[in-house]
């Protein structure tokens, strides 16, 4: 290939900016629609175990491929690929992608094999407490529905590696957009099997052919969100058929080692994550529930704390290859940055808990005791978002410094510590404590995580200063700047003699919530520190 050639296949690079910009508003609608399918399934289906069986039973494929994938794995092959792009051309690159992808495919094969072959033992985690009667029923159920879903494993693996491929082209939109499609198709197979055997419906009158279109449902619109990723890919230039000979290829083996390395900090979240699940299979309707704290924590980190770890990593990793003062530099302006893109929602969705929570249940769930349930739920996922983005930016630090070792000791650490959380909740009432303290879980675990991380970066960047007074008292000023408002909301909401419908209660929120960031963002871009300041 010429030299002409390869620089004319590489699409014009976009600025980091718009590239951020783009992969924000694409994650932010992908995260809605997938707020909104958790919505819609809690609606038709109700706090049934039935509802638990679907839940988790369809979760379990991304669950085990986001251990085989790992959760860096577009931070390993994205750089691979980009390498081969800038030294070889397009076809080196297709040629590395697709070695990588015959090795990471043969894992996806042989995971969806043997979760078929467990699929019994599966089925059972998620309806074990499930009363006497009907448990057998339940069992079958699952049973059936895992089976359906174990290809999906291997759709998820090639779904991974052509969000990778896309990315290493600067091609963001329809890599980060393309989930929602999939979470609008479960939604579409939802309301035609409610349409065809109604809603609300328990395991005992629940009839097998139901649980068969719940299952080819899921897996069809799986498939529409990976010929959208494969179409992506194509466009870019990198689609070819996953290959063999990766050992012979040393760019591909690096990349598949530093995968394999990755597989720790991948286990520990995905084994919480299942753990949640099956706990709350233990109270009709609580995977409903731990699906929508999980929804909530996910969606404010992303836009939070976490947008400013990616966004924030590659001056880390610029300052980490220079002097010790430039990475103190760096991690207290992104420290401060990470922090104070969290603390508006955190306030916000603890102190609104119970309106929010009034409006997000509906159809078959409207019903004061789930609502009370997940009220307290996104009370503790709240602080659990800020907890997460502090671990995560940690994480990103430990990165930057080339430091792998740190962040899979954090994982390992807050493995334990969720799980102890966790089973503690079985000693409670199968009610909003339990719920509430499966949520908790996810709290205290990226907690202790979040210790580690931060502990081993205090002593990786001595003697320089861990954080800046002027950082921490910008953020308290702009925290009480917005008090005010919140308090106002507050008591507005709770004030007896008025009467809210749904539409104002909305109405209130979103006007309370607007008006509290902006008293925020003035407040923070008045008395926050001047950014040249921090420049070494």
């Amino acid at each position: 290939m010429t030299e002409s050639a390869t620089v004319a296949s590489v699409p014009k690079r976009v600025s980091t900016a718009r590239s951020s910009i783009s992969v924000a508003a694409w994650t932010l609608i992908s995260r809605l629609i997938g707020l909104l399918r958790v919505l819609v399934i809690g609606a038709l289906m109700g706090p049934t175990y039935f509802a638990n069986i679907f839940q988790a039973g369809y979760m379990v494929p991304n669950m085990i491929q986001a251990v085989i994938a790992g959760p860096i794995l577009g931070t390993v092959v994205v750089p691979t690929v980009v390498r081969a792009l800038d030294n070889h051309g397009t076809h080196r690159a297709a040629e590395v992608l697709s070695r990588i992808s015959g090795r990471m495919l043969t894992f996806s094969v042989a995971g969806a094999l043997l979760l078929a072959l467990l699929s019994p033992v599966v089925a059972w985690t998620f309806t074990v407490d499930v009363p006497g009667p009907e448990r057998m029923r339940a069992w079958q159920l699952a049973a059936l529905l895992v089976l359906f879903v174990a290809p999906q494993i291997v759709g998820y693996g090639i779904v991974s590696l052509c969000i990778a491929a896309q990315q290493a082209r600067g091609r963001f939109a329809l890599a980060a957009g393309a989930p929602g499609v999939e979470s609008v198709g479960i939604m579409v197979t939802l309301v035609i099997v409610s349409r065809i055997y109604g809603t609300g419906v328990e395991v005992n009158r629940a009839p097998t052919s139901m649980m068969i279109m719940l299952g080819v449902g899921t897996t069809a619109s799986l498939a529409v969100h990976l010929g959208l990723q494969i179409y992506g890919t194509r466009k870019v230039g990198l689609l070819r058929l996953p290959s063999r000979g990766w050992r012979d290829d040393p760019e591909a083996a690096d990349a598949l080692l530093r995968i394999l390395r990755s597989v720790p900090i991948a286990v520990c979240p995905s084994t919480i994550s299942y753990l949640l699940t099956a706990l709350a299979s233990t109270v009709p309707g609580g995977v409903w529930v731990i699906q929508l704290s999980y929804q909530m924590y996910y969606s404010l980190s992303f836009l939070g704390s976490r947008a400013v770890s990616l966004a924030a990593l590659p001056r880390l990793a610029k300052a980490a290859s220079g002097s010790l003062r430039q990475f103190g530099a760096a991690w207290r302006e992104g420290i401060f940055y990470a922090v104070s893109a969290s603390l508006p929602s955190m306030c916000l969705l603890a102190v609104f808990a119970a309106p929010t929570a009034d409006l997000l249940a509906n159809g078959e769930l409207r019903r004061a005791g789930m609502i009370g349930v997940l009220a307290s739920s996104l009370t503790v996922a709240a602080f659990a978002q800020m907890a997460g983005g502090i671990h995560d930016f940690g994480r990103q630090g430990l990165f930057a410094r080339f430091d792998d070792r740190g962040p899979r000791i954090a994982s390992v650490v807050g493995l334990p510590v969720s799980a102890v959380v966790a089973f503690s909740t079985l000693f409670m009432p199968a009610n909003g404590f339990r719920l509430a303290g499966l949520v908790t879980a996810i709290l205290a675990g990226e907690t202790a995580s979040a210790a580690i991380v931060l502990i081993r970066l205090r002593w990786a960047i001595r003697p320089e200063a861990f954080t800046e007074r002027a950082h921490v008292l910008a953020a308290g000023l702009a925290t009480l700047a917005m008090s005010p408002v919140i308090a106002a909301g507050w008591f507005l909401l709770h004030d007896t003699t008025l009467r809210f419908e749904r539409i104002s209660e909305l109405a209130v929120l979103v006007g309370c919530g607007a008006l509290a960031l902006a008293m925020f963002a003035v407040v923070l871009r008045r008395t926050g520190p001047n950014q040249r300041a921090e420049q070494p």
